[in-house]
């Protein structure tokens, strides 16, 4: 009896760090929003289809970059294609907050700034508490978000 209650409890210690890894943290995003500028100020047109690509490295569990055009704040890199070419400045979430024109209006070039706002995690339709980090690249304004 003792030993599996040991072995119980031995289990659930080790479940813990997984259950923590399901989804991507704040760290993790500003992470991935640093090396997605080093690859836009490389090459913009080879790190946008880069952000497009489930194969390109910049999609880990919940999190990947997005980008709008800068001048006319259209979308060019989102994990959902269907987003693409949407202007930003739309954006409002389910309680009506316009959270795609304080991500445009906040972006700036040298500088992260953070946006919070509801949003669907990838492949599900019911909206959770999202924080963002947003900065501009160039002509790029891009972000990555983090779930709460």
């Amino acid at each position: 009896m003792r030993k599996s209650v040991v072995s119980g409890l031995l289990m659930l210690a080790l479940a813990g760090p997984l259950f923590a890894q399901e989804f991507g943290t704040a760290a993790q995003a500003r992470t991935m929003l640093e090396r997605a500028v080093a690859a836009l100020k490389a090459d913009q047109t080879a790190a946008l289809a880069r952000f497009n690509s489930k194969d390109g490295g910049f999609r880990d569990r919940d999190l990947y970059v997005f980008c709008v055009n800068a001048s006319d704040a259209k979308t060019t890199a989102h994990a959902s294609p269907s987003i693409i070419g949407t202007d930003l400045r739309t954006f409002k979430d389910r309680t009506g907050k316009a959270f795609g024109e304080e991500m445009y209006k906040s972006a700036q070039e040298g500088r992260v700034s953070q946006v919070g706002y509801m949003w669907p995690r990838p492949g599900s339709d019911a909206p959770v508490a999202k924080e963002s980090f947003v900065t501009r690249v160039g002509g790029q304004i891009c972000g990555v978000g983090y779930y709460k």
